[in-house]
């Protein structure tokens, strides 16, 4: 099914797609880097122009045993041979290519391959081919009213190190609790404003990363230079720590309110008494107060979120210092308490009201009464309500208790 317009307002998103028409409450664009979503809402797509071309293949070829193995930097650029028989990938500094829609040329590749390896290589066949280059674009905002982006849609940049998996998945998993909050009735909109913020930063430092590794890759004497350095540092503890935690996501702070050192931060998986981990009891998809000291006034406050917020009560021998943790549905801790000093209850009462409105029988400010859970439920039921999200990425995490039409 192929987007091919759409009209939001206020109150709706109507999409015209290749089967039809869609109505829905919310669309999202996950759908890559050529968005056609992006394109059609106007979302500002700034960043930097590609300087290398990158060919990567799995062929058939003669010549070969005088190829190195592994990545190899030459003048002329730089080549990749194995793991795997017959696996390739060429980067030279020449651009981007003329035509990127056209399917690899056998010739071409061949051309590549001895141009930049200096090894006078025959390709005989060829498995799979593609070509990416390193232009680095990133939107300014992520949403535009009721139309948001995630994953490549928001930001593309080289491939190099594979960060885009991570960053995607992080995009998702950021929005995907968030927006079901919204559509269920108790959070306002404007907890949607905090996917920004959060992962507007984590973008752009991926796409700086990039743009770093093809500066380090040139095959100048600085560039050259460069990668001693860059290399001498990865081979400490230090060093590789920092390289692994950027590359896999683990190093993400989010700027949330709170002093506490885990705040912001993916949420440790804490090994409990009793067995089992913290990572085994946050499956659900919903935030999760793990009361460490048997604190009966926090699990009271946590109570007025019954569906929302779970509760767990355990111990932590190696974190003896740990009195509370409250973790996001995305995994993210959003609020914690030492346990050196009297936990702050009204420091979790915050938390709670900050990511999942106001707790059940409470009214909100500025509103007449909160809905009760039937009265959300019956509107959920109802098939006028605008209830529906319009996704394009399969991988998108659910939506709890909402049906998505597929645009």
């Amino acid at each position: 099914m192929e987007l091919t317009g759409f009209d939001a307002n206020a109150g709706a998103v109507t999409a015209r797609t290749s089967h039809g028409t869609l109505r829905a409450g919310w669309l999202v664009g996950c759908d890559g880097g050529r968005s056609a979503v992006r394109k059609l809402a106007g979302f500002e797509f700034p960043g930097t122009d590609p300087e290398i071309t990158c060919h990567q293949a799995v062929v058939e070829m003669t010549g070969a045993e005088d190829l190195k193995v592994g990545w190899t930097a030459t003048d002329t650029g730089v080549y990749a041979y194995g793991p795997m028989p017959g696996r390739v990938v060429t980067v030279e500094f020449d651009g981007p290519p003329a035509g990127r829609d056209a399917p690899v040329a056998p010739e071409d590749l061949q051309a590549r391959l001895r141009r930049v390896s200096g090894v006078d290589v025959t390709i005989t066949g060829v498995r799979t081919a593609t070509r990416f280059t390193d232009h680095a674009r990133q939107v300014t905002e992520y949403r535009k009213g009721r139309v948001l982006l995630a994953g490549d849609a928001a930001h593309v940049h080289s491939a190099f190190g594979s960060q885009g998996l991570s960053l995607g998945i992080g995009d998702a998993m950021n929005l995907g609790w968030k927006l079901a909050a919204v559509i269920g009735g108790w959070a306002p909109e404007g907890l949607l404003e905090t996917y920004t913020s959060e992962r507007h930063p984590v973008g752009a430092w991926v796409l700086d990363w990039t743009r770093s590794q093809v500066a380090a890759m040139r095959p100048d004497p600085r560039s050259r230079a460069l990668r001693e350095i860059v290399s001498d540092l990865a081979g400490t503890v230090v060093g590789t720590t920092y390289l692994t935690a950027r590359l896999n996501g683990g190093g993400v702070r989010y700027e949330l309110p709170g002093e506490h050192p885990l705040t912001g931060r993916s949420a440790p998986d804490l090994e409990l008494t009793g067995g089992g981990r913290l990572a085994d009891h946050l499956h659900g998809g919903r935030a999760l107060l793990l009361d460490l000291t048997d604190d009966p006034e926090l699990r009271a406050l946590a109570a007025g979120y019954a569906g929302r917020v779970d509760t767990l009560t355990a111990g932590c021998p190696s974190r003896p210092e740990l009195a509370a943790v409250l973790v996001r549905p995305d995994g993210f801790t959003a609020w914690a308490a030492d346990a050196v000093t009297r936990v702050p209850a009204a420091g979790l009462a915050e938390a709670l009201e900050r990511w999942f409105g106001v707790p059940e029988g409470a009214v909100p400010p500025g509103a007449a009464a909160v809905r009760t859970r039937a009265e959300r439920n019956s509107s959920h039921r109802d098939p006028e309500a605008l209830a529906d999200v319009v996704l394009r990425y399969p991988a998108c995490p659910r939506v709890h208790g909402q049906r998505r039409a597929a645009s």
